[in-house]
């Protein structure tokens, strides 16, 4: 099919900065989007506090030769993508709780960083440009009006604002980011309705997987570290964070079934590592593992897991891991939120702790090839470039009404 967004200029402000080690929406969708368009991906700019706090990281030591002169922040990835690393330190400014002072504060963050987009912008002689803001709340809340790109567009992935940090000033200026964006997408159900509330054109534009990496073949090596382990395997890859997982129901899975090994693959935030879960024999925590080995450690698990709090911050994020589960054939048991229900034919969902029992018992009884190949081609449905192209259809719905008001 032939995209309906060629030969444009996008340019791509968020939260996830190129070089992250872990798997970010926007970086995949930025590599679709220069398969037929010009795209500038800037990075997120260094703040003053994780500048002063990650100075010895390799990550802040680029940005400060950058923002020193030392090096150049604009590096060409391929024949049509760019990544810019801004030449500017902001302010660190969310500890201020009167909400006036920070929207003045942020508006000269904002300043600092739009000046600094502008010289890539001029370097690579972009006009007429689409900006793509992925959930990037804060900094990039008046890019629109120092920018003047051609459409504005905001791309909701998570629901921000159910966290502390971006809880304070984020529930009133996120609903106005929204508000004056051109259009919105959403890659859930229901973050595409929190978007409606405040712009009518707002869209559920879906979401991708990586299928080249997550692929369950021969070439696939299942790790040392999984082979050791006792089987029933029953695994969850990715960073274990106690304000997105319930470790309630692995506390349950664990001790109902002692004979079970229970295996996460992932970083800890410090309620994990204090978890009553690191004192049960069956379980096993295998730390952070590099991207590109996460299919080896899937391919090792008999059920995959996706044991989610439900919270506001859950209850409407697509849940990326299960594409990347089922595009590896496996059984998988996730908690019923409103998201989930896409893959309701092809995963178990589960209500309550008892219920990832029951349905683990299922999953292990029931699995065979033939399931597993429906998992796999069901999976496959959910590629970046339809992902893509659902954004480009909402781009060309939007841009000719704006054409259409404007003449």
């Amino acid at each position: 099919m032939m995209p309906l967004l060629k030969n444009r200029d996008i340019v791509i402000v968020g939260q996830q900065p190129w070089d992250t080690s872990i798997g970010s929406n926007c970086k995949d969708l930025a590599l679709e989007f220069s398969k037929h368009n010009r795209v500038l991906y800037v990075n997120a700019p260094l703040d003053r506090r994780t500048g002063i706090e990650q100075r010895h990281t390799e990550g802040v030591k680029k940005r400060m030769r950058i923002i020193e002169g030392k090096e150049d922040g604009l590096e060409q990835i391929d024949g049509n993508l760019w990544v810019y690393y801004p030449d500017v330190i902001l302010e660190s400014i969310n500890w201020i709780k009167i909400t006036a002072v920070f929207r003045l504060l942020n508006k000269t963050n904002s300043k600092r960083y739009a000046n600094s987009i502008k010289k890539a912008i001029s370097k690579l002689d972009i006009k007429n440009f689409i900006l793509f803001n992925d959930n990037d709340i804060f900094r990039s809340f008046h890019l629109k009006e120092l920018l003047s790109p051609t459409l504005s567009v905001y791309y909701s992935r998570d629901y921000m604002i159910a966290t502390p940090y971006w809880a304070r000033h984020g529930k009133t200026i996120e609903p106005e980011l929204i508000k004056k964006s051109d259009l919105c997408v959403a890659n859930s159900v229901y973050l595409a309705n929190y978007c409606k509330q405040y712009n009518p054109n707002s869209f559920y534009v879906g979401q991708g997987c990586d299928f080249e990496t997550f692929k369950n073949d021969e070439s696939v090596q299942i790790p040392e570290d999984v082979l050791t382990i006792k089987k029933p395997i029953l695994g969850y890859v990715g960073a274990l964070l106690s304000i997105r997982l319930d470790e309630n129901i692995l506390i349950h899975l664990a001790e109902t079934k002692p004979e079970w090994s229970i295996v996460l693959v992932g970083p800890e935030d410090e309620d994990f590592k204090k978890s009553r879960l690191h004192h049960l024999p069956n379980v096993y925590f295998l730390g952070a593992k590099k991207p590109e080995t996460l299919p080896a450690y899937i391919k090792g698990f008999d059920i995959c897991l996706n044991p989610q709090g439900v919270n506001p911050l859950t209850i409407g994020n697509y849940p990326r891991k299960i594409d990347e589960y089922l595009a590896m054939g496996k059984p998988t048991i996730a908690t019923k939120t409103e998201a989930i229900s896409i893959f309701k034919d092809y995963i178990y969902i589960a209500e309550t702790k008892e219920d990832y029992i029951k349905l683990a018992e299922k999953a292990l009884a029931e699995n065979n090839p033939d399931l597993a190949n429906d998992r796999i081609i069901f999976a496959n449905t959910h590629t970046w470039e339809k992902n893509a192209e659902e954004i480009y259809k909402a781009i060309d719905h939007v841009a000719k009404h704006l054409v259409l008001d404007k003449s």
